[in-house]
């Protein structure tokens, strides 16, 4: 599978994002005794702040999907 400069750009963008917030950024209080692996936000907060399947949310973010995104909004 090939993948657009843009989309790669867009990608390497929006995961540059989600690893600088943090969960008290956006009102997402931590759960008690429970650690924090990745830095930043995780990708299901992400995908749920922004009402996006987690799936979808992953595709954009490794470059993939952008295409229908595109056209979705196109469409819309």
């Amino acid at each position: 599978m090939t993948t657009n400069r843009f989309s790669s750009t867009l990608g390497e963008f929006i995961k540059s994002r989600r690893e600088r917030l943090q969960p008290a950024d956006v009102g997402i209080k931590p759960l008690q005794g429970r650690r924090r692996t990745p830095p930043g936000l995780r990708r299901e907060e992400v995908s749920y702040l922004a009402n996006l399947s987690v799936t979808y949310y992953s595709w954009l973010e490794q470059g993939r999907g952008g295409k229908s995104f595109t056209r979705s909004v196109a469409e819309y």
